[in-house]
């Protein structure tokens, strides 16, 4: 205990920055680094403790920057002070648990112990017992929040003064655009903070999930963050369901995404007649209609199924094309192995999930491009028949090179 009139443990701001430091990131509007904070951190931490017990901290602006959308539009991205990063996983560790309780089973996003793979199988399960599926996304999720029904849920569940103190004033304080002008936060919570997804998670159980489970009993869903998929029986129930969506969202002050909201069909080889729309994509994944073994019985069937998307295939090619490692020809081979490696692991282990032999579209390209590169190195080497050969020397020698290649994708 202390005189101060917050009892907040000072061994949590070591933690704290422990997680932050884990999770990296890029200095706020001071300009201070995680490596720069760490040099004085006995000091730093007690100061940040001394004044969030007192009541004294308040948070700096958050910097704001625009990172490139797949549809080419910009999203706004905050990045708050390590300080205040730290600030906020405190505040974190002590929310989570009890917010955690309340939660239902069907939201995934941001959540201890649940994945997008999580979400994506029962996804799958739900679309093999309904035929109807209602796709939806959600305008700026984090940036039209209404403060005051979120803090109504804050008020309702937290009971430290200190935590609802603080998760106010960050909600509440100003960014700073790239030319250096502050802008008031009337609404919202800055995507990229640490609590944010947390308090976006608080406004959705109240706007969606409670309200799906009390109006819509028999249709269940899967709520990742913004994006979510509703199940239904019959394409009435469908078209019925998403004009009260519709209504019930407005209300919270939110709008449903006229590109990304839809009824989908999940028409497969025992589903008869057709619909306009009979795939729709969730989480990086696309379901349709897909040939697939029974496991048991060997027998080939048409089943409902998820696959990497068309879209997810184009953004990770970009990201290759945007390194522009496989244009050196003045480095080695295994240099451009070592940069692409990390990117090519963590995309393949997410997505070879579900139907796996889809990434081989991914695959293919890459090791196509790899021949390209060899053809660009040595001038000496006309012909495909030549390339392939070198390839395939390589492959002989390092077939560990590139992570795919490890995974048996070498064609």
């Amino acid at each position: 205990m202390t005189n101060k009139p917050f009892d907040i443990p000072r061994y949590q701001f070591l933690e704290a920055f422990e997680e932050v430091k884990t999770n990296k990131g890029a200095a706020g509007v001071d300009g201070v680094s995680i490596a720069r904070f760490e040099e004085k951190l006995e000091d730093n931490l007690y100061k940040l403790w001394n004044r969030m017990s007192s009541g004294t901290y308040f948070p700096k602006p958050v910097k704001q920057v625009l990172i490139p959308k797949k549809n080419g539009k910009m999203r706004p991205l905050g990045i708050p002070t390590v300080e205040d990063r730290v600030a906020q996983t405190v505040v974190k560790m002590s929310i989570e648990p009890i917010l955690e309780e309340i939660f239902v089973e069907d939201s995934y996003g941001y959540r201890p112990g649940k994945s997008a793979h999580d979400a994506l199988a029962k996804t799958r399960e739900r679309c093999w017992k309904f035929d109807w599926v209602v796709e939806f996304d959600i305008v700026g999720l984090f940036d039209n929040i209404d403060h005051e029904l979120l803090f109504k849920a804050v008020d309702r569940h937290i009971e430290e003064k200190w935590a609802r103190l603080y998760l106010y004033r960050w909600s509440t304080a100003p960014y700073q655009d790239s030319e250096g002008n502050l802008h008031e936060r009337k609404s919202g919570v800055s995507q990229g903070g640490v609590t944010s997804p947390l308090l976006a998670n608080l406004f959705m159980h109240y706007a969606f999930d409670l309200w799906m489970k009390r109006t819509y009993q028999l249709c269940p869903f899967e709520r990742y963050a913004d994006d979510a998929v509703i199940h239904c029986k019959t394409q009435a129930e469908a078209v019925m369901l998403l004009g009260s969506l519709d209504e019930r969202l407005k209300e919270c002050g939110l709008e449903l995404h006229p590109e990304k909201t839809r009824i989908v069909y999940c028409k497969d080889g025992n589903r008869k007649g057709d619909y306009e729309n009979t795939s729709f994509d969730f989480l990086g994944y696309t379901f349709r209609a897909r040939g697939a073994k029974n496991p048991r019985t060997g027998d080939i069937f048409t089943g409902f199924l998820p696959a990497v998307s068309k879209a997810s295939l184009k953004g990770f090619k970009d990201k290759v094309r945007q390194r522009r490692t496989l244009v050196w020809t003045q480095c080695e081979l295994q240099v451009i192995a070592d940069i692409l490696n990390p990117m090519i692991r963590g995309w393949m282990n997410y997505f070879k999930a579900f139907y796996p032999s889809e990434m081989r579209k991914m695959t293919k390209w890459l090791n196509n491009a790899i021949r390209l590169w060899a053809r660009r190195k040595y001038k000496g080497m006309r012909g495909w028949r030549k390339t392939n050969k070198w390839y395939s020397g390589v492959l002989a020698r390092q077939p560990n090179l590139f992570y795919h290649w490890s995974q048996g994708y070498v064609d």
